[in-house]
Protein backbone atom coordinates (compact mmCIF):
# COMPACT_ATOMS: atom_id res chain seq x y z
CA UNK A 1 0.00 0.00 0.00
CA UNK A 2 1.54 3.20 -1.24
CA UNK A 3 1.62 6.11 1.80
CA UNK A 4 2.94 9.36 1.88
CA UNK A 5 3.23 11.41 4.68
CA UNK A 6 3.92 14.91 5.11
CA UNK A 7 5.15 16.70 8.20
CA UNK A 8 7.03 19.92 9.29
CA UNK A 9 4.73 22.45 8.58
CA UNK A 10 3.79 25.51 10.98
CA UNK A 11 3.27 29.06 11.61
CA UNK A 12 6.38 31.45 10.38
CA UNK A 13 6.95 35.45 10.05
CA UNK A 14 7.82 36.30 6.42
CA UNK A 15 11.10 35.85 5.89
CA UNK A 16 11.38 32.84 8.14
CA UNK A 17 12.40 29.11 7.15
CA UNK A 18 10.73 25.90 7.28
CA UNK A 19 11.64 22.08 6.33
CA UNK A 20 8.91 19.88 5.20
CA UNK A 21 9.41 16.18 4.86
CA UNK A 22 7.71 13.48 3.05
CA UNK A 23 8.34 9.76 4.21
CA UNK A 24 6.90 7.39 1.81
CA UNK A 25 6.50 3.58 1.84
CA UNK A 26 4.95 1.03 -0.15
CA UNK A 27 6.94 1.39 -3.26
CA UNK A 28 10.56 1.03 -4.06
CA UNK A 29 11.50 4.92 -3.35
CA UNK A 30 14.53 5.40 -5.45
CA UNK A 31 12.60 4.82 -8.55
CA UNK A 32 10.25 7.52 -8.68
CA UNK A 33 10.04 10.85 -9.10
CA UNK A 34 8.42 12.85 -6.19
CA UNK A 35 6.51 16.22 -7.12
CA UNK A 36 5.58 18.72 -3.78
CA UNK A 37 2.22 20.72 -4.70
CA UNK A 38 0.28 23.13 -2.65
CA UNK A 39 -3.04 24.66 -2.41
CA UNK A 40 -3.19 28.23 -1.15
CA UNK A 41 -6.83 29.37 0.94
CA UNK A 42 -9.44 29.17 -1.59
CA UNK A 43 -7.41 28.36 -4.46
CA UNK A 44 -6.89 25.49 -6.53
CA UNK A 45 -3.33 23.28 -6.32
CA UNK A 46 -0.31 24.37 -7.91
CA UNK A 47 2.92 22.56 -8.68
CA UNK A 48 6.12 23.80 -6.45
CA UNK A 49 9.06 21.50 -6.77
CA UNK A 50 9.73 18.06 -8.70
CA UNK A 51 12.56 15.68 -7.87
CA UNK A 52 13.57 12.90 -10.05
CA UNK A 53 14.47 9.09 -8.17
CA UNK A 54 18.44 9.54 -8.61
CA UNK A 55 17.68 13.02 -6.67
CA UNK A 56 19.66 14.97 -9.23
CA UNK A 57 17.34 16.86 -11.57
CA UNK A 58 14.92 19.03 -9.26
CA UNK A 59 12.99 21.67 -10.57
CA UNK A 60 11.19 25.03 -9.48
CA UNK A 61 7.88 26.80 -10.00
CA UNK A 62 8.97 30.33 -10.80
CA UNK A 63 7.09 31.67 -7.82
CA UNK A 64 9.54 29.52 -5.52
CA UNK A 65 13.19 29.19 -7.43
CA UNK A 66 15.64 30.81 -5.10
CA UNK A 67 14.05 30.06 -2.25
CA UNK A 68 12.72 26.67 -1.97
CA UNK A 69 15.00 23.44 -2.45
CA UNK A 70 14.31 20.25 -2.94
CA UNK A 71 15.98 16.78 -1.73
CA UNK A 72 15.71 13.27 -1.30
CA UNK A 73 17.20 10.71 0.63
CA UNK A 74 16.42 7.65 -0.68
CA UNK A 75 18.17 5.46 2.37
CA UNK A 76 15.46 7.19 4.08
CA UNK A 77 12.59 7.18 1.43
CA UNK A 78 12.20 10.70 2.60
CA UNK A 79 11.77 14.06 0.36
CA UNK A 80 12.49 17.21 1.89
CA UNK A 81 11.39 20.95 0.70
CA UNK A 82 13.23 23.47 2.34
CA UNK A 83 11.81 26.70 2.13
CA UNK A 84 14.04 30.09 3.09
CA UNK A 85 12.48 33.76 2.45
CA UNK A 86 8.98 32.45 3.23
CA UNK A 87 6.38 35.30 1.62
CA UNK A 88 2.65 35.81 2.89
CA UNK A 89 1.80 34.36 -0.42
CA UNK A 90 3.67 31.02 0.24
CA UNK A 91 0.87 30.49 2.92
CA UNK A 92 -1.02 26.89 1.52
CA UNK A 93 -1.76 22.82 2.43
CA UNK A 94 1.49 21.51 1.13
CA UNK A 95 0.98 17.66 -0.36
CA UNK A 96 3.89 15.79 -1.59
CA UNK A 97 2.91 13.45 -4.74
CA UNK A 98 4.27 10.33 -6.57
CA UNK A 99 2.27 11.91 -9.61
CA UNK A 100 2.77 8.89 -12.43
CA UNK A 101 -0.16 7.59 -10.73
CA UNK A 102 -1.54 10.19 -8.37
CA UNK A 103 -0.65 9.27 -5.36
CA UNK A 104 -0.40 12.65 -2.81
CA UNK A 105 -0.31 12.63 1.14
CA UNK A 106 -2.70 14.40 3.08
CA UNK A 107 -0.60 17.21 3.43
CA UNK A 108 0.42 19.60 6.19
CA UNK A 109 -0.23 23.45 6.51
CA UNK A 110 2.07 26.35 6.07
CA UNK A 111 0.97 29.90 7.45
CA UNK A 112 3.56 32.72 6.55
CA UNK A 113 2.19 35.40 8.45
CA UNK A 114 3.00 37.99 10.69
Amino acid sequence: QVQLVESGGGSVQPGGSLRLSCVASGFTFRRYLIRWVRQPPGKSLEWVSNIDGSGTRPSYSASVKGRFTISRDNAKNTTYLQMDNLKPEDTAVYYCERPDENYRGRGTQVIVSS
